[in-house]
């Protein structure tokens, strides 16, 4: 065992994930990997429909958060020798394979974080000369008559090992394979020096039994073309393959939920809550795909809140956009308002340097995770994201009069609770006579964008939903309380060519307020007033008018 060879780390990774509460057990992946790594190359084909050993470097590219690391600590733990993992796997899904004996460490593993830097790394040298003086080591150790001395290159050492050792092949597990492209002193020929040391370690090399790499960014937008085309690439966008097992799906949400359930007493989270917050992913199928780290820590905790960390509220999404904000302003302003916008995604051309363009720009925010893209339209995923979204546009003055529309609605909202519809009509004319008016403003949908800009700050103290199912029909926009349940409930119904009056007597005519009423049995959640808002639009007079009733006084 050794700090790459056969490492322990891997497997006690895994058994920290694996004996979490909320774990979701995803070792199905290592059916599929499997027929990769078999001696017999027919029972390969035969048991993986075709797969042979041809596809045995596979590249798996997700944003941030989403379990690679988690993934490749699993199967390093499975295939490798390092740490006798029986008890660890026999339980799960992968247990009751019938080549599970057969695998379960039985394979020598190079596991490589490459997200780990030297203390005190200042240069790309340092960086890499750890890293092959680590894989020195550990061969010499674990083959000593193999003739490996400190001036081997290291698929040299492999080599060796390959001709004199029996045929020895090896499993390659590298992590997070482009992290140090994202250093500051990783100069350009760094980068080629270092996408020509991956070449010469894996590619054509009789040793390597299996190569599986996770990163963030495509192989393709490193690599010139050749020199890593073995890999077989996996990404969330264009991909189906292994998809299911990076993100949590509705059922295994809908699984870890109903376990919160039975063992939380006073429970702050709801099963509507977890879509609303980490929802809106998808995979190339369509299938809905939640953020794990955040789904997770909601439910450890007991909360639902903003789990995705970074070096600030909001720096790593203005980083994307600051040097282009005109040709994306009106395109964020009209996301923020819950209107996707056509872009063409290419997640080859993204990258944290030289965005010029808007689909560059909106490559780079969907690979990272920032926006999710579903038939060619891009949009802001969920409110655990709008939030970053939110705290960019309250403080960067750069996007002009999306920043100050941002600005305006906490007037806004402070208007609505205090009955002040002059305040609300003359909020409302500000946004829709801005300096570079954003839509058309032809119809309800139109108004439908405005009014979610101008109540942007309300995303602080309500959920707010559109087109929610209340009374006897479908309510344009719902404003429930939280997490603060006695703040007042709000109920706004949008008219274009019809009064504020005839948007309220809609409300109270199909009884849009029941949706704040406890059911049958349940105790009463929402105890302040409930607002009837009508907002309406005259194309004609190109005027506004708001209208408010109290439905009922605070209990």
């Amino acid at each position: 065992m050794g700090v790459y060879l056969n490492s322990k780390k891997p497997h006690m990774i895994y058994k920290d994930v694996a004996h979490s509460t909320y774990f979701v057990d995803k070792t199905a992946m290592l059916e599929e990997l499997i027929p990769l790594v078999e001696a017999d190359e027919q029972i390969a084909v035969q048991s993986s429909e075709g797969v042979g050993k041809d596809n045995k470097y596979i590249c798996i590219t997700r944003p941030r958060r989403f379990g690679k690391t988690v993934m490749a600590s699993m199967i390093a733990s499975f295939f490798g020798k390092g740490r006798d993992s029986r008890k660890l796997f026999e339980k799960l899904k992968i247990g009751s394979n019938e080549r599970f004996e057969s695998h379960l460490n039985q394979h020598n593993v190079i596991y490589i974080a490459f997200n780990e830097i030297p203390d005190g790394c200042k240069t790309y040298a340092q960086y890499i000369a750890r890293i092959k003086q680590r894989i020195l080591n550990d061969l010499q150790k674990a083959f000593p008559e193999a003739d490996i001395d400190s001036d081997t290159a290291v698929w040299d050492a492999f080599n060796n090992i390959y001709e004199w050792e029996e045929d020895v092949q090896f499993i390659f597990v590298l992590d997070e394979w482009d992290y140090i492209f994202h250093r500051k002193y990783v100069t350009e020929d760094d980068k080629v020096a270092y996408v020509e040391f991956l070449s010469s370690l894996l590619k054509d090399q009789p040793y390597v039994e299996l190569a599986y790499m996770t990163g963030i960014l495509p192989i393709a937008k490193y690599s010139s073309g050749s020199e890593l085309n073995m890999f077989c690439e996996y990404t969330m966008v264009s991909e189906e393959k292994y998809s299911e097992y990076f993100g949590f799906t509705e059922s295994e949400v809908d699984k870890i939920f109903a376990k919160y359930q039975a063992l939380t007493q006073d429970q702050e989270v709801t099963r509507e809550g977890l879509r609303e917050w980490y929802d809106g992913y998808h995979t190339s199928s369509g299938e809905r795909v939640y953020n794990p780290r955040s789904v997770t820590f909601s439910l450890v905790n007991n909360n639902l809140g903003n789990y995705w960390t970074s070096a600030g509220p909001y720096d790593e999404i203005f980083y994307y956009i600051e040097h282009n904000v005109d040709a994306v302003r009106d395109d964020l302003a009209l996301m923020i308002s819950g209107i996707a916008v056509p872009a063409k995604v290419r997640e080859y051309a993204a990258t944290s340097m030289n965005l010029t363009t808007r689909d560059e720009i909106f490559s780079a925010m969907v690979v990272y995770g920032f926006l999710s893209c579903e038939n060619g339209y891009v949009s802001i995923p969920n409110r655990e994201l709008m939030d970053k979204f939110s705290d960019m546009l309250q403080k960067e003055q750069s996007l002009g009069y999306i920043y100050r529309l941002a600005r305006e609605s906490e007037k806004m909202l402070k208007a609505t609770w205090a009955n002040d519809t002059d305040v609300m009509t003359k909020i409302l004319e500000y946004a829709h006579n801005t300096e570079t008016p954003l839509l058309s403003y032809s119809n309800e949908a139109d108004l439908t964008a405005v009014v979610n800009l101008v109540y942007f700050a309300a995303r602080d103290c309500y959920c707010v939903e559109r087109q929610d199912k209340a009374g006897v029909g479908y309510v344009d926009f719902i404003f429930y309380p939280e997490p603060d349940t006695s703040v007042d409930c709000m109920i706004l119904e949008l008219k274009v060519n019809h009064t504020a009056e005839e948007a309220i007597q809609q409300i109270k005519d199909r009884q849009y307020a029941l949706k704040f009423e406890p059911k049958l049995g349940e105790e009463r959640r929402y105890t302040g007033k409930i607002l009837a808002v009508g907002i309406a639009y005259d194309k004609e007079s190109k005027k506004h008018s708001c209208k408010i009733e109290v439905l009922r006084e605070r209990l």
